[in-house]
């Protein structure tokens, strides 16, 4: 029990050193949740609210002109808490989105935006939508801002896609609009 104590002691205190911004070789860890609503274009009347932890790895230093200019990062996010608010019943599940590229724009103060793109899967304990499948994809775009303070803190709006890809009959998807709010750490080696 000492050992491990001493090993949480000494993850958590390197995660205290002065907040670094996204540079080449750099590392993102992060904790988020967000939530949100059904748009049209797909099942309606259905909300979503999730929980997950996300690392990523920025690949290049910055290039683009302009106010273009950033730095690419690929990201995985795993996100362990994912309830579906559905007229029928509540889902109950959890995912994994193993490609995510982001693009984060250069930095100007404490501030730097980014958009992102990714993709994943979903598991849940009934179907979701009701009456199709309980084995999903997923795919989304963001467009958010990281503020840089003790932590990089993170707020985005975010359009997620999820759908059974013809696993089942039928194959309604759900389209929802959700904001998504983050706390983490971006280092280097």
């Amino acid at each position: 029990m000492k050992n491990f104590l001493v090993a949480a002691a000494l993850l958590l205190g390197s995660l205290c050193w002065a907040q670094a911004r996204p540079e080449e070789g750099g590392n993102e860890l992060q904790v988020w949740t967000g939530g949100g609503h059904s748009v049209p274009g797909g099942t309606a009347d259905t909300g979503v609210w999730n929980v997950g932890v996300r690392y990523g790895w920025i690949l290049t230093q910055p290039h683009g002109p302009g106010f273009l200019k950033g730095r690419f990062e690929y990201v995985v996010d795993a996100t362990p808490v994912f309830m579906v608010f559905q007229k029928s019943n509540t889902a109950y599940g959890g995912g994994f989105s193993p490609l995510g590229l982001k693009w984060d724009f250069a930095t100007r103060g404490a501030v730097a935006p980014y958009l992102e793109l990714n993709g994943g899967t979903l598991f849940t304990n009934k179907d979701v939508p009701a009456g199709s499948n309980d084995v999903n994809f997923t795919s989304a775009a963001a467009f958010g801002v990281h503020v840089f303070r003790k932590y990089a803190w993170s707020v985005e709006a975010r359009y997620l896609h999820i759908s059974n890809a013809g696993l089942a009959t039928p194959n309604r998807g759900i389209n929802t609009v959700q904001v998504r709010l983050g706390i983490g750490k971006f280092w280097h080696r």
